[in-house]
């Protein structure tokens, strides 16, 4: 890809959380009105440590200041303090230390219900459906556990260190204890990759990690090989991450010269154009890109790009609307500010970053306001600003100011939801159920190895509703048959997603939690009417209706 910038480096360093060297105090040293308040700011300090009535702990002042400084600024500059830094940046940086497990708290007993490949926990020898019972002599049983606790304080660890566990398994009358070395766990960003039918591949992003286009480019290439000639990119409530990560996966889909972002900010320095080689592999695959409400900042590079370039459709709902580049800056003390530095703006010149003025807290209540005003439900609710109105490549109207509006818009689906279904839900017994099943058929899971096979092990749809409505009625929620007639579809896609989601991990669950996806369908109906072809065209998109 072609950076057209003196500075070369920036489109990769201005992602969400790119790890800079930079001290924010040398930044500052130059500018004396910054100097002034400095001392302005110590003088305050001194004052209470030395003359206020009550004894008070600076540092914990200066803690709390931080984030009320940066309020007025914008709702993505943030402060991270130094105890926060590792695990806020372990997210995307591809592995974090720990054993390598998935768990689930169940009868107030910690549960194991997946061992990750290749990680610590795999070499040791702990196994699905093993029960933690204590950690490092300590009993954790019981109705106090908290599943975060149990994560961040006691099973992740500096790498190298080692967490003694009590296991009590089904096949041994004894507690078996297991010394795991914590160690590197991959993070895998790409959820999930697999054939829709003969020729549409699906793969689903979850986040833009570091590891995320070596992910997504593996997953082409493996559809690929299944025969895929088109593809589905769904990046439903991915929220973002590294913008190089986005960048490089569109530059896999459009020829040379095709721009595909660019940033502006109030210093030069900050403003970038990145250009796509020509280099990429899918230059000629139709695709379809699925966004929602929480596909926000590098999705939207992404889908921005695509649709931009009359390269594929967008499918879905409006995206968040988060327009604005970070960069992180560590601070003396190992706490680091992610402070805005520029604006990024899709091919057509669009700014997609949503307004702010009104507060943090009603910026973050937009997405839940269009709920209650219609947008989820109905395209002819969505607001858009009129006076923000740019052209694609081949001459289609794209708006600007909230975030990017899909070509095709399809609804939320409230259908099969009743009072019944959300009483479950929200006790979480789809969950519970699911564990309870796959922990007592682990011996014949174990045999399978791919969601096809298990659906066929699975009883008959009958049987799996039933015996799950006795056990929600045996745990709180009584049975109302004419509603769970009415949720009756829901509940059983819903239930074998889960079951094969804690038998054989995401890559099972998203095959059969999509079947009934109405995104899915419409993406489908798209190519099968070649809508989403390269290049898209106004003339080609009539009678579809359009925002």
């Amino acid at each position: 890809m072609k950076y057209k910038d003196p500075i070369v480096w920036i489109p990769l360093a201005i992602s969400l959380s790119v790890i800079s060297g930079m001290l924010l105090s040398d930044m500052f040293s130059s500018k004396p009105y910054v100097i002034d308040y400095d001392r302005k700011l110590n003088t305050i300090f001194n004052l209470i440590a030395d003359d206020y009535v009550d004894t008070v702990t600076i540092n914990n002042l200066v803690e709390s200041a931080i984030p009320k400084i940066l309020t007025d600024l914008d709702p993505h500059t943030i402060y991270i303090p130094a105890k926060d830094l590792t695990a806020v940046n372990d997210e995307l940086e591809g592995s974090f230390s720990g054993i390598g497990i998935s768990f689930v708290l169940f009868d107030d007993t910690i549960r194991v219900s997946q061992v990750l490949e290749g990680g610590p926990s795999e070499k040791a020898g702990l196994l699905a459906g093993d029960r933690i019972v204590t950690i490092d002599d300590s009993t954790f049983v019981g109705p106090g556990l908290n599943q975060i606790d149990v994560r961040d304080k006691h099973l992740k660890g500096l790498k190298n260190t080692t967490v003694k566990l009590g296991i009590k398994r089904d096949n041994a009358k004894n507690l078996l204890t297991f010394n795991v070395v914590r160690g590197d766990v991959p993070l895998k960003y790409v959820n999930a990759a697999y054939m829709v039918d003969k020729t549409t591949g699906y793969v689903k992003v979850e986040k833009f990690g570091r590891t995320t286009y070596d992910e997504f480019l593996n997953a082409l290439v493996l559809l690929q090989s299944q025969g895929a000639e088109r593809y589905i990119i769904d990046l439903r409530g991915n929220a973002g991450g590294y913008m190089e990560m986005a960048i490089l996966m569109a530059n896999e889909f459009l020829a040379q010269n095709q721009l595909i972002v660019f940033t502006k900010g109030r210093e030069k320095r900050n403003d970038s154009e990145v250009w796509s080689d020509g280099n990429g592999s899918f230059q000629d695959a139709e695709i379809v890109v699925l966004i929602d409400e929480f596909s926000a900042s590098a999705s939207e590079i992404f889908a921005g790009a695509i649709q931009d370039n009359d390269r594929g459709l967008i499918i879905g709902r409006r995206s968040f609307g988060k327009g604005l580049v970070q960069r992180q800056f560590t601070l003396p003390d190992s706490s680091a500010i992610r402070m805005t530095i520029s604006r990024y703006y899709t091919p057509s010149g669009r700014c997609i970053q949503k307004d702010y003025k009104h507060g943090e807290d009603e910026y973050n209540l937009e997405v839940f306001d269009r709920y209650s005003h219609g947008e989820i439900y109905s395209q002819d609710s969505i607001r858009i600003d009129t006076t923000q109105i740019f052209v694609t490549a081949h001459g289609r109207k794209v708006y600007g100011a909230g975030g990017i509006i899909p070509d095709i818009f399809v609804p939320n689906d409230t259908s099969g939801i009743t009072s019944y279904y959300m009483k479950v839900i929200n006790a979480g017994l789809l969950q519970k159920y699911a564990y309870k099943y796959v922990d007592s058929n682990r011996a014949e899971i174990r045999k399978i190895d791919n969601y096809k096979d298990l659906l066929k092990a699975m009883p008959s749809n009958e049987f799996l509703l039933n015996d799950f409505v006795y056990y929600a009625a045996r745990n709180g929620v009584p049975a109302r048959w004419y509603y769970i007639g009415i949720s009756k579809q829901l509940l059983l896609t819903q239930l074998k997603a889960i079951i094969a989601q804690y038998s054989l991990g995401d890559k099972a669950f998203y095959p059969i939690y999509n079947e009934s996806d109405n995104n899915i369908k419409a993406a489908i109906d798209a190519f099968d009417k070649h809508k989403a072809k390269f290049p898209i065209m106004p003339e080609e998109n009539d009678g579809e209706k359009r925002n």
